[in-house]
């Protein structure tokens, strides 16, 4: 697809990983009312979100799956769920949480159960759905198209953002309906590409 068939608006939108720059990018834009599973987690492989997104969540963050990273950022505790890939950095504060502890588990539970439920529902109810994610190949996408097809009723659109080494926007014109790829400079990509996002977001507006 391309610019113009992403562009309208959505009455949901959702990121898929694989860092919190894609939340943080939808939040700056008024793109997110609320938090989704995937915002403050890291998400590296694309496959992973795939299995999970199929498998409807069950088994996330499941006790036995999880393994305490060491720690993470500011007053937190990095803990990853070694079957998703899923990694957790802004959930085990340091105030329940330690090193070989987490006190705060069935909150951090409670909290991502309702997002699950939240984002399950949206799949049923929502006339228009983009999805947002940064890193992923043309394998894995083709992937995630077909396990979206299963989950959403109706339209949805994806749009990946890959940063690799260019000077800035690229886009891919990938032969998949629904789905709208670019490139961005790898360089800086927290900070240095906020031009871009306001380029490639403008035109899509959230109704609620």
């Amino acid at each position: 697809m391309n610019r113009q068939e992403l562009m309208g608006n959505y009455d949901a939108i959702f990121s898929l990983g694989d860092l919190c720059l894609t939340s943080i990018q939808l939040k700056k834009h008024q793109l997110r009312p609320y938090s989704g599973v995937f915002d403050w987690a890291a998400t590296p492989e694309l496959s992973k979100v795939n299995l999970l997104l199929q498998n409807r969540f069950q088994g996330l963050m499941k006790f036995g799956n999880l393994r305490i990273v060491g720690p993470g950022v500011p007053h937190m505790i990095c803990v990853s769920d070694d079957h998703y890939h899923f990694v957790s950095n802004h959930d085990f504060g340091t105030d329940k949480n330690s090193l070989t502890y987490l006190g705060s588990y069935d909150e951090v539970m409670e909290k991502y159960n309702r997002r699950t439920k939240r984002f399950l529902e949206k799949m049923e109810t929502a006339k228009r759905i983009l999805f947002v994610r940064t890193e992923g190949s043309f394998e894995d996408v083709v992937g995630l198209q077909a396990v979206l097809r299963n989950l959403v009723k109706n339209d949805f659109s994806i749009l990946l953002v890959n940063h690799t080494h260019v000077s800035g926007i690229v886009e891919k014109n990938w032969p998949l309906p629904n789905v709208y790829a670019v490139d961005f400079p790898n360089y800086d990509k927290w900070e240095g590409n906020h031009h871009l996002w306001d380029q490639i977001l403008s035109g899509i507006k959230l109704e609620q």
